[in-house]
């Protein structure tokens, strides 16, 4: 009895370098801004600037190291991908994949969490139903087709900027102040300074993280090898672009005291230059809130899928739909878990844990190109960096996992 085999369904190849471009800003400018602003401000005061720009230059190092390690490997899971080439340990490899799955479900139910208390403030619903139908809905959307996912993502994306933009323009003469501000307070260069610029640069680091999200979709994307590493860069140059003008006008808008005391910055900016009702920002960061959490559900499927397609994982997690291209198992097993650990988790300490899991896989993933390249340092067809970008963004990495270390033991203690 012989059979015919049909050929394997794979995912389909759409997303471009502007649509990639508009993931990559989506997934890492949050609704975290609305907030972090004002707690880098509190820490750095008038250097606050200061402070994100030199936390761009931080991240840019593992920003780096990602975009040659897409090109090597453009494959979905790739952290895992990477590390399991470069360091030769399978089941690290794996543990590392999933390590990156359970911090986009982490992330993406405290997201959920969050998008019901935006919601709650526009309008009075019970929150358990609301948070069911947000995150089905969500996985329904990632489910349905990666060029319709992307595509409201991105949509969504551009209102987030767009509201962010919109405080800068209102707030826009702060940039005409900054000089008559630093005469009327000039900032000594002495330790307690630089100690507050350091402290707001930690803060500030976690406002970049999210590129490396974009990875784990590298096989819907056309040309791969040239597109991907160019949407990681164009997104650490937009979001640094965005955070320093936003972060001027929040630091010199209105005083540092009474901005770093505000849970919601950009939204005191917003009332104190208009007068308004603060409802257009707080439906901006609601939709920013959701966008979020639908960019985790992507990556935390696809990472799935790619684990399963290299045999480390069930091959269940691996199967096409025909008619949506996606994975659709995978999506089902991460949105339902996303849901379970939004209904019943305490999900402060592990939400704290996320930032911990994503820096060591940072640290591993610098790693694991600094052994690649003095093993194979062949050009690739999208971009090469010299040797000491993976060193210097290992030790980035080793730093803030130590310094997050340190502070998750304090808080035990």
């Amino acid at each position: 009895m012989t059979g015919s085999t049909q050929p394997a369904v794979r995912l389909r190849r759409t997303l471009s370098l502007p649509m990639m471009t508009l993931y990559g800003v989506g997934t890492t400018v949050g609704a975290g801004i609305y907030v972090l602003v004002g707690k880098v401000a509190g820490a750095a005061g008038l250097m606050a600037p200061v402070s994100f720009v030199l936390a761009a230059l931080l991240a840019a190092f593992s920003a780096l190291s990602f975009a040659e390690l897409s090109s090597r490997f453009p494959r979905s899971a790739g952290e895992a991908i990477y590390v399991t080439e470069g360091l030769g340990m399978r089941r690290l490899g794996t543990i590392v994949g999933l390590l990156v799955v359970l911090s986009g479900i982490v992330s993406s139910a405290t997201i959920s969490i969050g998008a019901v208390g935006y919601l709650g403030t526009l309008v009075a619903l019970p929150d358990v139903p609301v948070m069911v139908a947000i995150i089905l809905l969500l996985g329904a959307i990632a489910a349905w087709g990666i060029r319709e996912a992307i595509t409201l993502a991105a949509v969504l994306t551009l209102i987030e900027v767009a509201g962010l933009l919109f405080i800068v323009w209102i707030g826009r003469d702060a940039f005409a102040d900054v000089p008559a501000a630093l005469s009327a307070q000039p900032i000594p260069l002495d330790l307690a300074v630089l100690g507050g610029v350091a402290s707001g640069v930690i803060l500030a680091f976690f406002a970049f993280v999210g590129f490396e999200d974009m990875v784990n979709v590298a096989e819907e994307v056309r040309d791969v090898r040239r597109n991907l590493p160019r949407a990681i860069i164009y997104t650490l140059i937009i979001t640094t672009l965005i955070y320093l003008v936003v972060s001027v006008v929040a630091t010199f808008s209105l005083p540092v005291a009474q901005i770093a005391a505000s849970d919601a910055p950009l939204t005191l900016i917003y009332t104190e230059a208009t007068g308004n009702s603060p409802l257009p920002i707080s439906l901006i960061g609601l939709v920013a809130v959701v966008n979020g959490a639908l960019i985790q559900i992507i990556m935390g499927s696809r990472v799935l899928y790619g684990l399963a397609q290299q045999g480390q994982i069930s091959a269940v997690f691996g199967s096409i739909n025909r008619h949506t291209r996606t994975p659709v198992v995978a999506t089902a097993a991460v949105t339902a878990t996303v849901l379970v650990f939004a209904l019943a988790l305490p999900l402060e300490n592990l939400a704290r844990l996320t930032s911990l899991v994503v820096l060591t896989v940072f640290a591993l993933v610098n790693l694991s190109l600094i052994v690649l390249k003095a093993r194979d340092p062949a050009q690739t067809d999208g971009i090469t960096v010299p040797i000491w970008i993976p060193v210097t963004g290992f030790v980035v990495s080793a730093f803030f996992v130590l310094f997050q270390v340190m502070e998750f033991v304090q808080r035990l203690l």
